[in-house]
C-alpha cells in the first residue's frame, strides 16, 4: 500500500471528475491511499442552488446529493490510477444500506471518508461515511460501474 497523499485540490480533482457547477460536489481530497482509501471535504454554503427549493426557510442538504457527493469523491479514487480515464465515465450501479443520521445545513463541512471494497474491471463497490465534525451523519454501500465514453471512439 502507498504512503497517503494529503490534499488533492479543485483543479486536480476536475481533471478525474466529469461534474461541474452546480453538480460538482467535492471541494478537496485531504487524504488519499492509491486504489483503497480517500477522504474528501464538501464545504456546504447558503449559495447551494438545491437549498432555494430544500427547504426554504429550513435548508436541509438533501441526502440524495451526499451519497453523489460520497461517489464523486470515490471517483477521484477510482479514476487517479486509471490508465485510460480520459475514455471512461464512473456510473452508478446500484446503493445499497444508505442511511441518514443528522441533518446537514449551511455552515457544515462534510468529511467524506470512501473505502474500495470491491474493484473489477468495470464493476466496484465503494463504502462511504459522511461526517460533520466527528458525528457521523450518513453512510451507504455504492455500488459502480466504468462504462465507455459516448465520445471515445472518435
Amino acid at each position: 500500500m502507498s504512503d497517503p497523499i494529503t490534499l488533492i485540490e479543485i483543479q486536480e480533482i476536475m481533471q478525474y471528475l466529469p461534474h461541474r457547477y452546480p453538480f460538482l460536489l467535492v471541494d478537496r481530497i485531504v487524504e488519499y491511499e492509491e486504489k483503497h482509501r480517500i477522504v474528501g471535504i464538501k464545504n456546504v454554503t447558503i449559495n447551494e442552488p438545491f437549498f432555494q427549493g430544500h427547504f426554504p426557510g429550513v435548508p436541509i442538504m438533501p441526502g440524495v446529493l451526499i451519497i453523489e457527493s460520497m461517489a464523486q469523491v470515490g471517483g477521484v479514487l477510482v479514476f487517479k490510477t486509471l490508465p485510460d480515464r480520459e475514455k471512461k465515465l464512473v456510473f452508478f450501479a446500484g446503493i445499497r444500506t444508505a442511511r441518514f443520521r443528522k441533518p446537514v445545513v449551511p455552515g457544515d463541512q462534510l468529511r467524506l471518508e470512501i473505502l474500495l471494497t470491491r474493484a473489477r474491471t468495470s464493476l466496484g463497490k465503494l463504502q462511504g461515511t459522511a461526517f460533520v465534525e466527528d458525528q457521523r451523519v450518513a453512510e451507504a454501500e455504492i455500488l459502480f460501474s466504468l462504462v465507455d465514453r459516448p465520445d471515445s471512439n472518435e
